[in-house]
């Protein structure tokens, strides 16, 4: 008797590519991709048996296990998860949030109560930077839209914020002349941000589910598509941006030298101090404890 397909919830993001690499192709899996946050919600909900779901979403549901030696992380800059700013941290009273991402919502309440020292309204909106920064300080943006958001971008969003800013009063009297410089838009990477403070790698995301879920080799195959797709960095950047060139080479680029896959003994320590500080800061009630397939 043919076993039950494996309903596996992926990431859709380019870095989750590697994990999956070759999985369509393996009749045990039934492979869908989502945001992270969407992920998450699948497998608390029992539609799908294993997600690649957001660290923090481990403490969510379950009781979860998670496999082993598999994980998105960087250890320093991770170049797509990141704060956008027009001021200081340290004079940020608001941040906007990506409500696409639940493990980086958290590291930022995390950063802010333990290195930037502040206590900022937070509030959800979509990605589109230039409406977070109309209506908050700084903003929150993961994933490919932080990858692709180049200084050319930053600048047009800097001069458009200014432009709206800066319009004429609805009584149609034109505002005393005076020179109005664009506001500068600093990125501040949320992956070198955590390594500077801990020292350590951080872990945004892993394969989790039931402790049924698997079996040795299942495990297995996650193991081998994760090899073979850390290889294939080049060739998953094409794939991903077909028509693309300069967005493939920076998305090859990212693969090589920004995201790790693999869930060692630092990520397992970056993962229990990230769990310890979330539970002090209130993100959630308690650090738990990492249980493995």
């Amino acid at each position: 008797m043919t076993a039950p397909a494996l309903r596996l919830g992926a990431v859709g993001y380019l870095n989750a590519r590697p994990l999956v690499y070759g999985l369509d192709r393996v009749g045990r899996f039934d492979l869908r991709y989502d945001l992270p946050s969407e992920c998450a919600r699948l497998l608390h909900a029992g539609d799908t048996d294993l997600g690649l779901i957001p660290s923090i979403e481990y403490l969510r549901g379950g009781p979860y296990a998670i496999v082993p030696d598999l994980s998105i992380a960087s250890r320093g800059p991770v170049d797509s998860v990141a704060i956008y700013t027009t001021r200081p941290m340290a004079d940020v009273r608001s941040i906007a949030m990506d409500t696409s991402s639940r493990t980086s919502v958290a590291l930022v309440s995390v950063l802010c109560a333990r290195l930037f020292k502040i206590k900022p309204r937070l509030e959800a909106r979509g990605p589109d930077l230039r409406d977070m920064l109309a209506h908050a300080d700084a903003a929150l943006i993961i994933g490919d839209n932080a990858l692709l958001l180049d200084e050319e971008k930053l600048s047009a969003v800097s001069s458009q914020l200014s432009a709206t800013r800066h319009q004429p009063p609805a009584t149609g009297l034109q505002p005393p002349a005076t020179s109005h410089q664009p506001p500068r838009i600093e990125k501040i990477d949320l992956g070198s941000a955590w390594t500077g403070m801990t020292g350590l790698p951080f872990v945004y995301a892993f394969w989790a589910g039931r402790p049924d879920a698997l079996t040795a080799r299942d495990v297995e195959t996650l193991t081998r598509a994760r090899d073979a797709g850390v290889r294939a960095a080049d060739a998953i950047a094409r794939a991903y941006f077909p028509d693309a060139p300069e967005r493939q080479a920076i998305g090859a680029r990212y693969l090589r030298d920004n995201i790790k896959y693999y869930l060692g003994g630092d990520e397992r320590a970056a993962l229990e101090m990230f769990y310890r500080y979330a539970a002090e800061t209130g993100v959630v009630p308690d650090a738990g404890q990492l249980r493995f397939f």
